[in-house]
Formats: structure tokens, C-alpha cells, sequence
């Protein structure tokens, strides 16, 4: 399921492309309070910084209370599960910011103020980077983790990780088709990097 959704959803990405100026003026010219400001407010939970602060804390905190205390299996499910994000967000990002460095796309705002549209390709540096988005990277690479070990609870964990991920594109921070590839290479890698690496943490459906 999951391998079948980062397909379609990278798919999705090249009619994105052909939308994505128009749809950042129109956000950018009609979004106003109060959305704007819920938005705003939670755009930044899909920011990979605190996520990945977070599951490196419960990682080393795991690994302090199995030495002291010994291993349990609470403990080493703990240890595999912020190991298994971990290794997910190492993995989406080197894919992430391959990309960004081969293609090196303009942000909006370089179009909004400066005309300036479109891929600068084999620049080999960070100044365009908007493609893919990092932030629906790691929200879908949480959500991704998260469906694994809750599945009943996936759809959940997928509809907030597309919103997160859409306000990207709504804040006109980013293209449409940023956000929709980010989120695509955040489910394969996350997936792919379960199956190969921690196989007894993820569903037969995966």
C-alpha cells in the first residue's frame, strides 16, 4: 500500500509542475485571516529540527536505561522504533538534498519579488532549494514510521502529515509540486528503509 501511494504520489508531481506558478500567485494573492493564521501557526510542526531532536532523545535515553537496568523488551522496542526514524530521516534526506543540489529550483518568493522562475540545474549548492520540500519530507517520513506501528490508525497519520505538508504549498513557501514530491521520496524512503532494516516493526501490507 504504502510502496503504491509514493508511487502515485511522485507521479502526481510532473502535472503539478505545470500548475505550480498559477496556484502560488492565486494562495499568495487570496489567503487571509483567520486561515492564514492557523497556517502559520502550524505549518512549522512538520519542521524536521524538533522531530529529529525528539527521536534521537528517546533513542540515547533507551540505550542509557538498558545499560544501567538491562534490556527489556519495552526498552528494546523503544530503541528500534527511534532507531527505524532515525535511519528514515538519514535516508530521505541524503535522496532530499541529492535532489535539491542536481535541480536546484527558485523558491515563490524569488518569482514574487524578482520575476525569477524555475530549475537552475548543476549548481551543486543550496541557494534554490525548494524542491523537493524538506518539511513534507519529514512529516511524511513520521507518518509513514507511524503507520507501521499503528496501522489502524494510518489514515489518520497520513491526512494530517498531507495537510501538514499542504500548508507548505498554501503559504506559497513552497510549490505545489514540492510538496508533493517531498512527500512522495519521505513514504518510499521510510519504507523502504523499514522493510530492508527492521522488518519485524512493519505490517505484511507495507
Amino acid at each position: 500500500m504504502m510502496l503504491w501511494l509514493g508511487v502515485a504520489l511522485l507521479l502526481a508531481g510532473l502535472p503539478a509542475l505545470v500548475v505550480d506558478r498559477q496556484l502560488a500567485q492565486y494562495c499568495r494573492e487570496h489567503l487571509e485571516p483567520p486561515l492564514l493564521t492557523v497556517l502559520v501557526r502550524t505549518t512549522d510542526w512538520a519542521k524536521g529540527a524538533p522531530w529529529i531532536i525528539g527521536i534521537t532523545l528517546l533513542y540515547l535515553g533507551t540505550q542509557a536505561f538498558m545499560t544501567v537496568w538491562g534490556e527489556t523488551p519495552n526498552a528494546r522496542y523503544a530503541s528500534d522504533i527511534s532507531l527505524a526514524l532515525l535511519a528514515s530521516f538519514v535516508v530521505g534526506s541524503i535522496i532530499l538534498h541529492a535532489v535539491k543540489l542536481f535541480l536546484g529550483r527558485r523558491r515563490p518568493r524569488d518569482d514574487f519579488e524578482h520575476g525569477l522562475y524555475g530549475f537552475v540545474f548543476f549548481q551543486w549548492h543550496l541557494q534554490h532549494n525548494s524542491f523537493p520540500s524538506g518539511h513534507a519530507l519529514t512529516i511524511f517520513c513520521v507518518a509513514t514510521w507511524a503507520s507501521a506501528l499503528l496501522p489502524s490508525f494510518a489514515p489518520l497519520w497520513l491526512g494530517i502529515a498531507a495537510y501538514l505538508g499542504m500548508t507548505r504549498a498554501v503559504l506559497a513557501v513552497h510549490f505545489l509540486s514540492d510538496v508533493v514530491i517531498g512527500s512522495a521520496i519521505g513514504i518510499l524512503a521510510t519504507r523502504e528503509t523499514m522493510r530492508l532494516a527492521f522488518p519485524h516493526l512493519v505490517p505484511f501490507w507495507f
